[in-house]
């Protein structure tokens, strides 16, 4: 008897996508208001404390080493060898904001492995 693939119920899939949106819209408006304005990038690094200037600093930190491509790569792996909606959603936030900082490779490859895991037959339940 051959066990059904990993896919996610209607609502889990409503709620993976609304993450998935939401890190790609967050990361955006971080990228393009923050990072790229140069009135807004020199009031951050003049010290403003805004949250957009948190959330800009936290994002340039993790870019550096390209901590959310590895992150997006080590949560698909693992989604990967055994299938959950959980590393899923880290998976795709991760990928999300990577894609738009500039973590272009690890997180392109993360999607990739994510499209892969819809192919895994479902856990084995214990």
């Amino acid at each position: 008897m051959t066990r059904p693939l990993f896919l996610p119920t209607p609502s889990q899939s409503a709620v993976l996508a609304a993450l998935a949106l939401v890190s790609l819209g967050h990361a955006l408006f971080v990228r393009y208001y923050a990072i790229e304005q140069t009135s807004v990038a020199l009031a951050c690094q003049a010290g403003a404390e805004t949250m957009i200037c948190m959330s800009s600093r936290l994002l340039l930190a993790l870019h550096i080493p390209p901590s959310l491509g590895i992150a997006a790569l080590v949560a698909a792996l693992l989604n990967l060898a055994r299938p959950s909606v959980v590393l899923c959603g880290v998976a795709l936030v991760a990928a999300g904001h990577g894609l738009v900082i500039y973590n272009t490779a690890l997180s392109a490859l993360a999607v990739a492995v994510l499209v892969l895991s819809l192919a895994r037959p479902t856990p084995e339940p214990e």
